[in-house]
């Protein structure tokens, strides 16, 4: 099944091997991992597609680092809370949904996603890692404690204060540029890719570090490893398998091949 970048690709209608399905069933552990490109079919923009309008002549130092959290915490607030209104006004796709159900044939899958639109859990996914947070969540910007939604309804402000610290704001639960990912999300994932029987890169770019490293971390542990995404990636050539398909279709299909 190894293909390189000047290798065709999987033709629609044979997405799904019958020895990589045989794979999926026999893994103890099977990972997807999902990026931006899995969102961005339920209309959710990237951060940078998101840069319309008001919000075109800011830069991204200036809407989503610690610093401009410090400098002006109401414009960044103003910033995640327009970002926000856009997701709750997104559903999950077909894709979520499948990898979701796909739990009942795959007991040993996990997600790990570095979207934080929260859609994963939504659709129904119950064993997921946020390598990025989840912009739905607020937290405490001293003391990092989740802030529960119900708090909203009776304090207001721009951004709210932190009732975990006198100090402290209510800040969207990302990582931002210049933090360091959750020590125990990252670790969790790294883990899981040293023992994954199959390996799926799902709507990624394969560019940021350090989830880029997952996939190859699968693979040079032994994981089959698989490619999920319209276009070619850095991640390409170095794949088992190259499906250049939606996150939609392929995993509509997986689903159909197993349940």
């Amino acid at each position: 099944m190894k293909t390189d970048s000047d290798a065709e690709p999987v033709p629609a209608g044979a997405e799904w091997p019958e020895a990589l399905l045989e794979q999926l069933r026999a893994a103890d552990t099977v990972v997807a991992l999902t990026g931006a490109g899995m969102s961005a079919e339920s209309g959710i923009p990237t951060f940078r597609d998101a840069l319309t309008g008001h919000w075109a002549r800011f830069r991204a130092e200036e809407l989503a680092t610690p610093e401009a959290f410090a400098a002006n915490p109401g414009r960044v607030w103003d910033w995640y809370e327009s970002r926000r209104a856009g997701v709750r006004a997104a559903t999950p796709h077909a894709g979520h949904r499948a990898l979701a159900a796909l739990e009942a044939v795959l007991p040993g899958l996990k997600v790990v996603t570095q979207n934080v639109d929260g859609f994963h859990q939504l659709a129904g996914s119950t064993r997921v890692i946020e390598l990025h947070g989840n912009i739905l969540r607020s937290v405490c910007s001293v003391t990092g404690r989740i802030i529960p939604e119900e708090y909203f309804a009776n304090n207001s402000g721009n951004p709210p204060p932190s009732p975990h610290h006198p100090d402290g704001l209510c800040r969207p639960d990302v990582v931002w540029f210049g933090e360091s990912l959750p020590e125990a999300a990252l670790e969790a994932a790294f883990e899981l890719a040293a023992n994954a029987g199959v390996f799926l890169s799902i709507g990624t770019s394969g560019l940021v570090h350090p989830a880029a490293a997952l996939p190859l971390v699968a693979r040079d542990h032994g994981a089959c490893l698989v490619e999920i995404n319209p276009s070619e990636t850095p991640l390409t050539a170095r794949a088992d398998l190259w499906m250049p398909l939606t996150a939609r279709g392929a995993l509509s299909g997986l689903l159909a091949r197993l349940d």
